[in-house]
């Protein structure tokens, strides 16, 4: 197997997207392979997801089963398979979206409240349209738009690319979207999706209410690139863990360590080799991660373990340094191992690790594996009640726009067709207009929890059914409603909202009496024919 070392990516909107490489023929199924099937519990009590995106089946690789995505998490898109020559199983199809109209093309996955998961998106282009280039496109966890995939390079050279973050479940679902940008060409794809839970121990020193965690770099030291460590049999949380070498001195370990002992739970693989310093008494100096970075406030965890068989003296002491700023002073370091972190440490450039040991110090220091990830500030959520809202409303109509999924508002820009919202943190949805759009079904219950709306147009549709309540509208100024199939009356309510100045019913099937509130209003301009049976 042979795998190539991290790369970065950055626009000039400084997106990051540092991505690692596959090098497909040569992977083991176990590298591509997750701890968890979709929806059902695994032996240590989790759950998640693992997603064949446009796959007709299931498809078991190894110990796991991917699932497919159709209907189940994605409702828009065309499947297709690949005709790539010994491609893993998981990457011989995939999902693309054609449709230039819709701002954002969304996967929705059940996830638990407020729990922690990590986000993979990979993608293996397989010159499925017949291009000669994969497209650019940006992607977006719910109201976040997380980065821009352009995986041309690594296409050219036989690669596949994947993507990591660790985002909070603010809801019971996380959704993971693909949009069109500036640089898009042609339509954005998917491959392969995975939404994995973590422990709540891992990363906890983020605020995952305000960030997100992206993932830059995951290396086990002392390894060539024919080695890495995931699942399964290493790391249970479905992390993958690159090798890394630079020629260093390498020790192997003499002693087992317990993943449950660190917050991160590593995986004692990692432990199983480390690189030291070439000689007693002097420094490591570690040049990681490979590729420079723009300049950010970074999450950076470090794991070392004394190698040697365990004993009075089977200890370590040595300063560790990041770019010549100390990270932390005497750090000792045992046969059971110990785990430094930072959780907002600056960093831009290139990276280097330096580690000191404590003068008279009869061993060099060690270092097994690190993470480094970047800290990404949230682009906010729309309103809960919005959302419960709008989601009400996509579940009531037929043949909605293709972009109703994920969050309602959020990115702006990338809002639900038809639906404009306010700015800011916590967004509120302000005006709704589907004229003409050819929505089926009915006017759900739910839109009463619009509470910041001001203007309703659902004009020339094909809805049917009664107008439910909006007594809890009181923002709302403009309601049209006309040339529909709406039956039943005109709710009384309407007119007790203070400030409505255009209610346009005509050319539906309403009966029963106009509410005399709605009559003497002369600050209405309301009207309910032709149609209708209203006296």
């Amino acid at each position: 197997m042979q795998k190539s070392q991290l790369s970065s990516r950055q626009r000039a909107n400084d997106y990051l997207v540092v991505v690692a490489h596959l090098h497909l023929p040569m992977i083991p199924f176990s590298l591509l392979a997750v701890v968890l099937v979709c929806g059902i519990a695994g032996a240590d009590g989790l759950a998640g997801c693992q997603i064949s995106c446009g796959a007709t089946s299931e498809k078991v690789v190894g110990d796991v089963t991917w699932v497919p995505d159709a209907g189940r998490f994605v409702g828009v898109g065309n499947a297709t398979d690949l005709k790539s020559p010994g491609v893993l199983p998981v990457l011989s199809s995939l999902r693309y979206f054609p449709d230039t109209s819709a701002r954002k093309y969304c996967y929705v996955v059940p996830a638990e409240r407020k729990r922690k998961y990590l986000v993979r998106t990979t993608y293996f282009y397989g010159g499925f349209d017949g291009g000669g280039a994969p497209p650019v496109f940006d992607q977006i966890i719910d109201g976040t738009r997380w980065s821009e995939v352009d995986t041309a390079g690594d296409y050219a050279r036989g690669l596949a690319t994947y993507y990591e973050a660790v985002v909070l479940a603010a809801g019971k679902e996380v959704s993971v979207c693909l949009a069109r940008n500036a640089a898009t060409k042609s339509s954005p794809f998917i491959s392969a999706l995975e939404v994995s839970p973590l422990e709540d121990s891992v990363y906890n020193s983020t605020d995952f209410e305000s960030y997100a965690l992206s993932t830059i770099a995951r290396h086990s030291f002392g390894h060539d690139g024919s080695a890495a460590v995931s699942y399964p049999p290493g790391d249970r949380l479905n992390r993958f863990w690159e090798a890394h070498s630079d020629g260093m001195p390498v020790v192997e370990s003499q002693a087992s360590v317990s993943p449950a002992a660190f917050w991160n739970k590593p995986p004692e693989e990692v432990f199983r080799r480390g690189v030291t310093a070439a000689g007693r008494g002097e420094s490591l100096e570690l040049q990681w991660p490979p590729a420079p970075l723009p300049a950010a406030s970074y999450y950076l965890a470090l794991y070392f373990q004394d190698s040697r068989a365990p004993g009075p003296l089977s200890w370590r002491v040595f300063d560790v340094a990041v770019n010549g700023q100390t990270f932390f002073a005497g750090l000792n370091v045992s046969t059971a191992g110990s785990m430094l972190y930072g959780d907002r440490w600056p960093l831009s450039g290139r990276t280097k690790i330096t580690l000191t040991p404590a003068p008279g110090s009869p061993v060099g220091p060690v270092i097994n594996a690190a993470e480094l990830m970047m800290v990404v500030p949230l682009g906010g959520r729309t309103h809960p009640r919005d959302v419960i809202g709008m989601e009400a409303l996509a579940r009531g109509f037929d043949s909605t726009p293709p972009d109703w999924a994920g969050d309602p508002c959020l990115p702006q820009g990338n809002s639900w067709t038809g639906v404009t919202c306010t700015q800011g943190p916590l967004a509120r949805v302000v005006a709704l207009n589907l004229t003409n759009f050819s929505v089926g079904g009915s006017i759900s219950d739910g839109i009463a929890n619009l509470t910041a709306v001001s203007s309703i147009w659902l004009v020339g549709n094909n809805l049917t059914g009664a107008i439910p309540d909006m007594s809890l509208l009181h923002h709302l100024v403009s309601l049209h409603l006309e040339n529909n199939r709406l039956t039943g009356v005109i709710p009384p309510s309407l007119g007790n909202l203070p400030r409505l100045r255009e209610l346009f019913v005509q050319n539906n099937t309403l009966q029963g009496m106009i509410p005399s509130n709605l009559k003497n209003r002369t600050d209405i301009m309301f009207q309910y024919a032709p149609g209708n049976n209203l006296s």
